[in-house]
């Protein structure tokens, strides 16, 4: 399935402002073009933890070796809510405003960088799910990565440099997201220290866009554990909180999506 192949692989370039973070992912192919239309919150460590499930010996065994076991839904259920769960974070997220409060460079790695925040909240409340959360998390990681290397082979990018980027891509991928999981269970110094490394690669020298980062991320996780996992697990569907607003602190019940018998 095709996700959003209107968008073009910009050329890196250094920047002075915050958003100098273009580099951070090892990107560095063709031209620039657009292609998408401080109150305390609670910390994660004090959000409900996921509640490890009971399995049998023979699930233990198979997926020992590699397999997936029994889960809560059919797998293909599981991998329509993951698809819609990445797309969210692909098109329902204002990146406009993250380019203007952030200072941010109009490119593809200034956009992976914004997609790689909001799939790793992602991923962080779907362990909370169990077996089928952990599972729902790979085939998110598997659809981002599939909507990456389209995005290249539409902009025509030579295969091997493609490919090249794509394990550096990967490399800093993971070790953002472990950057991440540190800050989220420290306070928001520590939350700060992981998004000035990995969102703004060290560059940022404003601390107004480092508060702002830390409550958005803080306010949306909070905003994540208040949604019922069933339906997340059945429809993938999340609605992000805007960047900047009056009062971060009121989180409002999330309205229940609609599904079928089917989990459509």
């Amino acid at each position: 399935m095709a996700l959003l192949m209107r968008v073009l692989w910009p050329q890196m370039s250094q920047s002075e402002t915050c958003g100098g973070a273009e580099q951070i992912l090892g990107v560095n192919i063709l031209q620039s073009r657009k292609y998408h239309n401080s109150n305390k919150l609670h910390s994660t460590k004090e959000s409900p933890q996921p509640i490890e499930e009971k399995v049998g010996a023979f699930t233990k065994i198979i997926e020992a070796m590699g397999f997936t076991g029994p889960l809560k839904y059919s797998k293909w259920k599981i991998k329509i809510a993951a698809l819609r769960m990445y797309t969210s974070c692909v098109e329902k997220t204002d990146f406009e405003e993250f380019f203007l409060r952030c200072q941010m460079p109009d490119t593809f790695n200034s956009w992976f960088l914004i997609t790689l925040l909001h799939v790793w909240m992602c991923l962080v409340r779907m362990k909370q799910e169990g077996r089928s959360g952990k599972y729902m998390c790979r085939i998110i990681v598997h659809f981002m990565w599939e909507d990456v290397e389209q995005r290249g082979r539409v902009m025509g990018v030579n295969s091997y440099i493609l490919k090249k980027n794509m394990i550096l891509m990967t490399n800093n991928f993971y070790a953002a997201i472990l950057g991440y999981d540190e800050g989220i269970l420290s306070d928001d110094h520590g939350l700060a220290a992981a998004l000035w490394r990995t969102f703004f690669n060290q560059k940022c020298e404003d601390p107004r866009q480092l508060e702002l980062l830390v409550e958005y991320v803080r306010k949306q996780m909070q905003y994540l554990d208040s949604m019922d996992g069933e339906d997340l697990l059945l429809t993938g569907e999340v609605r992000w909180r805007p960047l900047v607003e009056k009062n971060p602190q009121s989180i409002l019940t999330p309205r229940a999506p609609t599904y079928n018998d089917e989990g459509l």
